[in-house]
């Protein structure tokens, strides 16, 4: 297992506190998770409780965490319980989490209970999430099984990685790849696809959020950057993809795409709010059946 020096992701910290700020606030008929806020440090749950109020913060750099928070929860509240219901209507015994981050569906999600589930993380961010979940002991997985599994993908064998951690490969598996792929190169797109299927039992299960190319969402991470002005700044995107594009992707590896919808189409057919539409346009959710390959 490598550990480059990497620090714990800032974007995986940035969607917690969206799901924070959307809990029971946003879609609450679809979605909650009591859960995110608990993992959050005093500080990181000021823009949470502002946004949550209403209240926008005076000074640049609070109001730029404010609206970074803000807009988080507006996308997250759409995509978040788009994948739950992905995951509902395809129960599996496993369940494999790649760049889970934050994620917190093992401990609020009752469907996963006959469910073992597997969390790969770059080591740095799964030693930062467990050190957040050893502060609140009283907090257990709904969860079959929780085991974290820490590789950076960018050199480790994901097989080797989950061969070792207990997967079994001649099971179903759902795989949930959420808000990953756009910090990957194409090809480290393409070599998970390839290791995940490897793994993948006839009626396994991808579901997939990626970013298709936009030039107004794109504009806007690079602005960002070039003014130091967002939390994930050191974080660019590497890779968009077309959706004809990921479809053609995932067939080589013996994956059908059974869905793929923008986000402002999922939060229009729920009724859900979508204030920041360029990014709900660009973000994507996608389920693919894995048959054979």
């Amino acid at each position: 297992m490598s550990d480059s020096g990497r620090a714990a992701s800032r974007t995986a910290v940035l969607v917690c506190q969206g799901r924070a700020a959307a809990d029971g606030r946003i879609a609450a008929d679809r979605f909650t998770d009591p859960v995110a806020v608990r993992l959050l440090s005093g500080a990181e749950r000021v823009p949470v409780d502002e946004v949550r109020a209403g209240t926008v913060p005076e000074g640049w750099r609070a109001r730029v965490a404010f609206e970074s928070v803000r807009a988080c929860a507006e996308v997250v509240a759409v995509r978040t319980p788009a994948i739950d219901e992905a995951l509902r209507a395809r129960p599996a015994g496993q369940l494999v989490i790649l760049g889970a981050g934050l994620d917190t569906r093992a401990w609020r999600l009752p469907e996963l209970a006959r469910t073992r589930v597997w969390e790969v993380d770059h080591p740095a961010s799964q030693q930062d999430k467990r050190a957040r979940l050893a502060g609140i002991p009283e907090l257990p997985a709904v969860a079959r099984s929780v085991r974290f599994t820490p590789a950076d993908l960018a050199v480790d064998d994901l097989g080797e990685v989950l061969d070792a951690a207990g997967h079994d490969a001649s099971a179903a598996t759902t795989w949930l790849w959420e808000g990953v792929v756009p910090y990957l190169t194409r090809d480290a797109v393409r070599t998970t696809v390839a290791a995940l299927t490897a793994r993948s039992a006839p009626d396994s299960t991808l579901v997939l959020n990626y970013q298709a190319p936009s030039a107004r969402a794109s504009a806007g991470r690079l602005l960002a950057r070039v003014l130091g002005s967002s939390v994930t700044s050191g974080e660019p995107w590497r890779s968009l993809w077309p959706p004809k594009r990921m479809a053609e992707l995932l067939a080589e590896y013996g994956l059908r795409v059974v869905s793929d919808d923008d986000l402002l189409t999922l939060a229009r057919t729920a009724g859900t709010p979508a204030r920041h539409r360029s990014s709900l346009r660009s973000g994507r959710v996608a389920v693919a059946a894995y048959h054979g390959g």
